[in-house]
């Protein structure tokens, strides 16, 4: 389904990989391994379309994304270093404003669930800003769990911050996500036991 060949991308005139191949089936939980600063983040968002990787070529089903645009994006969920949330707004109105630009067709009480599973159920309506970095992470990662028709899940460090329960559930859902055929590309630096049809996992910087 996602095939890379010959990339390198850089930050600034530093290059932090080159000639980077890989070829990812349906069902495939994609590892990203690496130090801080080898280039994780930086190949994520060279897979999302969100920048332009100096060499090299990203195929979707055998085309370039480049000449996909939105029809690329549309199977796409990125959940990047930053949760990507309003702070004025609750959690739930959050999921609620977002999930619709990510074609996520939600109901007002199947946000209201997956975010009482993710551990948000005192919290549903306070603003943003007064939870804390896991309850924001929770609600970030709960918009990506509404995305079931996302056939490509790119998660940077969904990991940090959660507790133990949430460290449970959102491994539920990468499970079932790759189960149903999906692809599951994540940066970690704690070792969470998935189950999966498929696993490959690359280490940058080595």
């Amino acid at each position: 389904m996602l095939d890379v060949t010959g990339l390198e991308c850089a930050r600034g005139e530093r290059t932090l990989f080159r000639d980077l191949n890989f070829s990812l089936p349906a069902g495939t939980l994609f590892e990203l391994r690496g130090e801080n600063g080898s280039g994780k983040t930086t190949l994520l968002r060279a897979i999302c379309g969100l920048l332009s990787p100096i060499a090299g070529e990203i195929r979707w089903q055998g085309k370039n994304i480049k000449t996909l645009g939105d029809e690329y994006r549309a199977h796409l969920g990125y959940l990047g270093h930053l949760n990507g949330l309003k702070d004025e707004l609750s959690a739930l109105e959050n999921v609620a404003l977002t999930a619709p630009l990510s074609g996520i067709t939600a109901d007002p009480r199947a946000i209201e669930d997956m975010l009482r599973r993710f551990g948000l159920a005192r919290c549903l309506h306070l603003p943003c800003k007064a939870l804390s970095q896991g309850q924001k992470r929770r609600a970030a990662l709960a918009r990506i769990a509404l995305g079931t028709h996302h056939a490509l899940w790119l998660l940077d460090e969904p990991f940090a911050a959660l507790d133990a329960a949430a460290i449970t559930f959102l491994q539920s859902q990468i499970e079932r996500q790759l189960a149903n055929g999906g692809i599951v590309m994540l940066t970690t630096h704690q070792d969470v036991p998935i189950s999966a049809p498929h696993r490959q996992r690359i280490e940058l910087g080595i």
